[in-house]
């Protein structure tokens, strides 16, 4: 029998598109997503995907207001929508809205288990403060399984005394599929593509919001640092848009020699484009949880640049086999990692294949095979 899993996300993002129609698709999983909001457009200007979703699902009434950092959103006809649903387990995509906290206390008063999906890592900035911890440790102890995206995730939780037993890995995933096809037709058509986006023949590519946080300072720094000839051969690429575009052009302006570029936002069919002709994702982030950028050019076939500050760090790259880890904020270290990979074609061809290789276990399938098991898990009903 199928057991009936109710999914609360937050938004209609597309690298969970293809994650939740591999979870429909489990033989055992009856799924149901319920979305809190269908975007968020005060961060990101993705496309909603509509044509590709394959599982049943429904969008709650909202509304939204952005308090600084902070991101209200409040929600209405939740109790409504799980007493229709009638999960036998519910998976809440995190902690941070009352929608969260309001399918927890449904869950408890219906007796229904409950799974928390966590991405925080102890790198993870947003947690440094003293009434997010406690709010966050008191949901965590309401949850009967854990669902994280990976070994920084799940170290994390071991600190709040969370026992291995109620942990499951869902690796973190994107649409490998999607993005190899595309890189496919990129590489086949690169002299093309070059023409028509203004590339460079060879280019580093940050890929991310233009905030301090992502580390886009140091990046700029590091390059900078260059040897004026490396700065002569190579260019760098910024695909993303944010409050520190403006500030970060003006201080490329005074670099030079070199060249840099500000691509803007881009959908996911032109980014696999930036990311297949790039010589290298950089992604030198002072705190993120994941990095799911990582995924998606890795899946293109990219040796990838990281800080040790990103989620994704001791999953997805092996230093000096699929690229290189550097200490978050260290610009020497970055700009050396950098310049190493500027001199050595030979070795960005074979870091090219092994980040085919080592992406290959960050699918949909494999992230939506760990939440199934996690929910089959808790076929006993939920802890005591």
């Amino acid at each position: 029998m199928k057991r009936r899993l109710v999914v609360l996300s937050e938004i209609i993002a597309p690298y969970r598109i293809p994650v939740f129609n591999a979870l429909a698709g489990e033989a055992s999983i009856d799924l149901h997503v319920i979305f809190l909001a269908r975007t968020d457009p005060a961060l990101r200007q993705w496309r909603i995907y509509q044509d590709e979703i394959r599982f049943s699902y429904e969008v709650l009434p909202s509304w939204r207001r952005r308090v600084g950092e902070i991101s209200v959103l409040l929600n209405w006809g939740l109790t409504q929508a799980l007493q229709r649903a009638r999960p036998d387990t519910v998976l809440c995509g995190g902690y941070n809205h009352p929608a969260f906290w309001k399918a927890a206390w449904w869950a408890r008063r219906n007796k229904v288990p409950l799974m928390v999906w966590v991405e925080s890592t102890a790198r993870d900035r947003r947690g440094q403060r003293s009434w997010v911890e406690s709010l966050k440790t008191r949901f965590l102890r309401r949850c009967d399984a854990f669902v994280v995206a990976g070994q920084s995730s799940s170290e994390y939780l071991k600190t709040y005394r969370i026992s291995g037993d109620a942990i499951f890995s869902a690796p973190n995933a994107v649409d490998t599929e999607f993005f190899a096809w595309q890189s496919e037709e990129a590489r086949a058509n690169a002299a093309r593509y070059r023409q028509e986006l203004g590339l460079p023949l060879r280019y580093f590519l940050f890929a991310g919001r233009l905030i301090a946080q992502k580390g886009v300072f140091e990046l700029l720094a590091a390059y900078a640092s260059l040897d004026p000839q490396a700065r002569q051969g190579i260019a760098l690429v910024f695909a993303g848009d944010g409050p520190q575009r403006e500030k970060l052009t003006q201080q490329a302006t005074r670099i030079q020699p070199g060249c840099i570029q500000f691509a803007g936002f881009l959908q996911r069919e032109k980014l696999a484009v930036y990311y297949t002709l790039a010589e290298a994702l950089v992604f030198p982030t002072l705190s993120d949880p994941w990095g799911l950028v990582v995924n998606e050019a890795m899946a293109c076939g990219l040796p990838v640049i990281l800080s040790d500050a990103a989620g994704c760090a001791s999953d997805l790259v092996q230093h000096g086999w699929n690229g290189c880890l550097v200490p978050a904020g260290d610009v020497q270290r970055l700009a050396a990692a950098m310049d190493g990979l500027v001199r050595s074609t030979s070795l960005i061809d074979q870091m090219r294949e092994h980040s085919r290789l080592r992406v290959r276990d960050y699918s949909p399938g494999h992230c939506a095979a760990g939440i199934a098991r996690a929910a089959l898990s808790l076929a006993g009903g939920p802890c005591p």
